[in-house]
């Protein structure tokens, strides 16, 4: 598992990002506080303060470096 931390500070930038990590059949955690959502879900993303970085927990081996680079745009 790898930990980065993301920025989606606005309502566009939340729909690029779910439809970006939906492509991968991976699972992805977002992290704030004591609360864990899955990233694909819209919904609990929005259920989250979005004007702090969040944490993204990707579960993923063998691919990670190409997460990674689908994901640099939001990263901090």
């Amino acid at each position: 598992m790898k930990t980065v931390q993301i920025s989606l500070n606005s309502i566009d930038k939340v729909k690029s990002f779910v439809n970006d990590i939906t492509k991968f059949d991976n699972d992805f955690d977002l992290v704030s506080g004591r609360y864990v959502i899955d990233a694909k879900s819209i919904m609990g993303i929005f259920s989250l303060d979005l004007s702090k970085p969040i944490d993204l927990n990707i579960h993923a081996e063998d691919n990670a470096d190409d997460v990674l680079a689908v994901i640099k745009p939001y990263m901090l």
